[in-house]
């Protein structure tokens, strides 16, 4: 069921109730089993903000409940040199506890992909766990897909941490 009485803003790092909503929801996931179980370190909660608000492809999407932050997409422009376009990639998509299921996800889904269009992007990119049943579910009924290159095998996401 999608709640009417959600609505779906940009971020503004103007608006410290933005900011503090955007923390709480990325601390509330990062504190969940799926996201780690462990909450954001107090430096990061510190640092995040003025990084987002510097980094220069930043797009967040603050999901409303009046005053309330209570879901999020945090994203990031990108470039495919394949399609020599935009890729708008979400980096986070959270949405706290006791709002899930809800179709909260799925209205910060749709907020994300008309940005994309605005933008002139040729696809979105994100990336789950492939445990995380419920949001892959989310993902592929919006959509999503495995991504696969012509012939080839699925394109698995690599990282590597640096110090």
């Amino acid at each position: 069921m999608i709640m009417a009485d959600i609505t779906i803003t940009e971020a503004r790092f103007d608006d410290p109730s933005h900011i503090q909503g955007l923390i709480d929801v990325l601390d509330s996931y990062a504190t969940d089993p799926v996201g780690g179980g462990t909450p954001l370190p107090p430096g990061v909660r510190e640092r995040l903000p003025s990084l987002l608000q510097d980094h220069p492809t930043t797009v967040i999407l603050l999901a409303m409940h009046g005053a309330h932050t209570v879901g999020i997409a945090v994203c990031f422009v990108g470039l495919s040199t394949f399609r020599a376009r935009p890729v708008l990639n979400i980096h986070d998509l959270a949405v706290i506890p006791e709002r899930r299921g809800q179709g909260i996800g799925h209205r910060l889904l749709q907020a994300a992909e008309r940005e994309a269009a605005r933008l002139g992007c040729c696809k979105i990119t994100l990336e789950v766990q492939n445990s995380n049943l419920h949001a892959r579910r989310i993902y592929e009924r919006f959509g999503f897909e495995d991504f696969v290159v012509g012939d080839s095998d699925h394109t698995r996401f690599l990282n590597k941490h640096l110090s």
